[in-house]
């Protein structure tokens, strides 16, 4: 029996075809509390891996929501980069965490509703990136699941409503969660789906929202002291359950851990969000343009995912589609992905009749350069097309003589500049001449992209001259790495884990920073003859060496702000400081820095100072904590701010300003090691040390 799997990144569900009917199963109900009982929730299992001082081993599910003191979240939304995450004091990568929730899922159907979960169709969001696919892929066979297909989730809900309905036409489907919002249009014509479009919108969800609700609480009873981890988590379950709990309810009232009740009425809470909302309308629209379809002719409008249901949300859908939603006694916002996900299995089997086409949701191709040297992106498959699909497209070297490129494979909009976050590079593939041209024509060759309807890529190249394939192979690796992670060794790992109580506590004064040869920023993979060997570091050989590390890295502490004017006109001259480049910087430091916390702050008035665009962007990375900026009043602005975080935390600056106002008062500025400077290179970062000159002005430009 095959098993239909909605992996969410805040919650998942597993469900599967009895020959009758779907039945959900009901998977570690036995560790939801009362405060957590709403109804539907018993289906629900927490994509959630923690730990506990009170319990051995790690947790996972409910378990790990509600008891852990220390707990990885929302381990879908990690798969677009990989980063490595910290389970009981071990490193593991992200990939490693979701095998984590597949397994202990797998493990609960058998021992809780005495059924097996071997085979899987599983769900992935429409806008999912290639990287986030293939590591959902492997995260499942890791766990000893094997992956018949990877179904678009909006896909799966229009399955559900169709199978129960049986109705025919054109259904929009609006899949608002924890961690993406897509909207897809699809066509349903007697058992046969078509994808005809859709677009998206990565890291606008959930956990966007409870950001505002956090934001909304701490304005009005900011916090008197440091709270500890526990309380911390403690806050943010506080903030999400009544983040739920207003989409019933008038108000609610959230006590903060320094004792604070704060009350929040659904008006404002909606209020707070109407920009979010706004955000997540338009890729509704953009369907629409792309299909060239008036919402008077849609059939259905399914709203699934858990924010879809927050009333300010369908009261927006409703009135911009002006229409009646679907209600979701007819498609469960938490469960018809699954549900659709099992009748495709059942489909599959051959017990089902049903045809599902889909489309990409992305742009594939690689990068080139203009005669000027202009980094571009060319695209060879364009979005919204049915898959699978193959397209090719010549090119060739940029001078002759060449022996060696290196076809750089790209997935995003070909219509933005190269730097812009919605484009990412899945990997660097080597093409190596036989022998070495001789012209640049004689070089040509053809570049062919093969894109199954599961979202993976095969990439070969064919030299023109000679027809002789130089290239050909599945895209196994994303980002720079080399090696795919060793998942399966590290979820044994993840599995015998054995916690002993609390780690110890980091240093809250500054500590040695150790210097190896004149890159401290950049670790390294191997010594001879006493130099060191800047091999590119993998995945799995960062996981060991932070294993093997006797004391945790230095922490990162960026100037956001100065990283922001890199490269930038001065004001003077009409220029803006970048939130997206400041975005790439921060995403090229953490792939090379895994195992480092990275702290970011910006000045107040960068909100302001950045293109009206790019306004929402800091204040989501604001409200969500993962950008900081100084309290009103605070002498200094961000500069104050960046040297008292990495004072605290013995980090490491990541700034080209001299700081040159603080230098007498915090002379470790100038010890070697203490400060990286930062270079941006047609859309590449590189991070390099460097020691703030003794006097000077500072780099920041106003």
């Amino acid at each position: 029996m095959t098993t239909g799997i909605d992996f969410g990144t805040t919650n998942s569900v597993a469900a599967q075809w009895n020959g009758e009917y779907v039945e959900i199963l009901e998977l570690g109900g036995q560790g939801l509390d009362a405060d957590w009982g709403r109804p539907g929730f018993e289906k629900l299992y927490p994509s959630v891996v923690g730990t506990s001082s009170l319990r051995a081993g790690a947790l996972f599910g409910w378990e790990a929501k509600l008891r852990s003191e220390k707990a990885v979240e929302a381990c879908k939304r990690l798969l677009r980069e990989e980063p490595l995450v910290t389970v009981g004091g071990r490193r593991f990568a992200a990939t490693t965490a979701a095998a984590g929730v597949f397994r202990s899922m797998a493990a609960a159907a058998q021992e809780e509703a005495a059924t097996e979960i071997g085979e899987a169709v599983i769900t992935v969001p429409a806008n999912a990136t290639g990287a986030a696919r293939f590591r959902t892929r492997e995260a499942a066979r890791a766990a000893g699941i094997a992956v018949r297909t990877l179904l678009n989730e909006p896909t799966a809900a229009a399955i559900a409503y169709a199978h129960d309905m049986e109705e025919d036409g054109e259904f929009l489907v609006f899949d608002w969660g924890g961690g993406t919002m897509d909207a897809t249009l699809l066509l349903h014509d007697d058992g046969f789906f078509d994808e005809k479009a859709s677009r998206g919108v990565n890291k606008l969800g959930g956990l966007e929202i409870d950001g505002r609700l956090r934001r909304m609480v701490l304005n009005r009873a900011p916090a008197r002291r440091k709270w500890s981890e526990s309380e911390q988590r403690q806050f943010a379950l506080d903030i999400e359950r009544n983040k739920i709990l207003l989409s019933s309810q008038e108000f609610v009232r959230i006590t903060t851990p320094d004792g604070n009740a704060v009350e929040i009425g659904q008006d404002e809470f909606s209020a707070e969000i109407q920009d979010l909302i706004t955000r997540a309308l338009d890729p509704v629209e953009e369907c629409l343009e792309q299909a060239r379809i008036d919402p008077s002719e849609l059939k259905a409008v399914l709203m699934i995912g858990g924010s879809s249901q927050i009333p300010a949300v369908r009261d927006a859908v409703a009135e911009a589609l002006d229409c009646e939603l679907v209600g979701p006694e007819l498609c469960h916002p938490l469960t018809a992905v699954a549900e659709g996900a099992a009748v495709c299995a059942a489909a599959m089997d051959g017990e089902l009749k049903s045809i599902i086409r889909v489309v990409n949701t992305h742009a594939l191709g690689t990068v080139t350069k203009d005669q000027y040297g202009k980094r571009e992106f060319s695209a060879l498959i364009d979005r919204n097309q049915r898959l699978p699909q193959q397209r090719k497209k010549s090119y060739q070297p940029s001078r002759d003589g060449v022996s060696k490129l290196t076809v750089e494979v790209w997935e995003g909009d070909p219509d933005r500049p190269v730097d812009h976050p919605d484009n990412v590079k899945l990997t660097e593939l080597p093409l190596a001449y036989p022998e070495r041209s001789r012209a640049a024509e004689d070089g040509a060759f053809d570049l062919e992209y093969t894109y199954s309807k599961e979202g993976l890529l095969t990439v070969r190249a064919t030299l023109q001259k000679t027809g002789q394939v130089v290239l050909d192979g599945e895209v196994r690796v994303f980002g720079d790495a080399t090696v795919p992670p060793e998942i399966e060794k590290e979820l044994q790992d993840l599995f015998s884990l054995r916690t002993t109580g609390r780690e110890a506590p980091r240093p809250t004064h500054p500590q040695p920073v150790p210097v190896v040869s004149a890159t401290p920023a950049v670790p390294a993979q191997g010594r001879q003859g006493g130099a060191v060997t800047a091999a590119r570091p993998t995945p799995a050989s960062m996981a060991q060496s932070v294993k093997a590390a006797q004391q945790p890295a230095a922490a990162l502490v960026v100037d956001g702000s100065n990283l922001a004017w890199n490269g930038r006109p001065p004001r003077s001259a009409g220029g803006q400081p970048s939130f997206q480049a400041l975005q790439a910087a921060i995403k090229s430091l953490r792939f090379k820095n895994p195992d480092r916390d990275i702290h970011v702050v910006v000045d107040a008035t960068l909100r302001h100072d950045v293109a009206a665009d790019e306004r929402p962007l800091v204040e989501e990375a604001i409200a969500a904590g993962t950008v900081v900026q100084p309290p009103a009043g605070t002498e200094g602005r961000g500069d104050a701010l960046v040297i008292s975080i990495a004072e605290e935390v013995g980090g490491v600056i990541v700034s080209n300003d001299n700081f040159a106002p603080f230098q007498k008062a915090n002379p470790w500025l100038l010890d070697v090691g203490r400060v990286l400077g930062a270079t941006q290179s047609q859309g590449v970062w590189v991070f390099n040390p460097r020691r703030p000159n003794v006097t000077g002005a500072a780099g920041r430009r106003r």
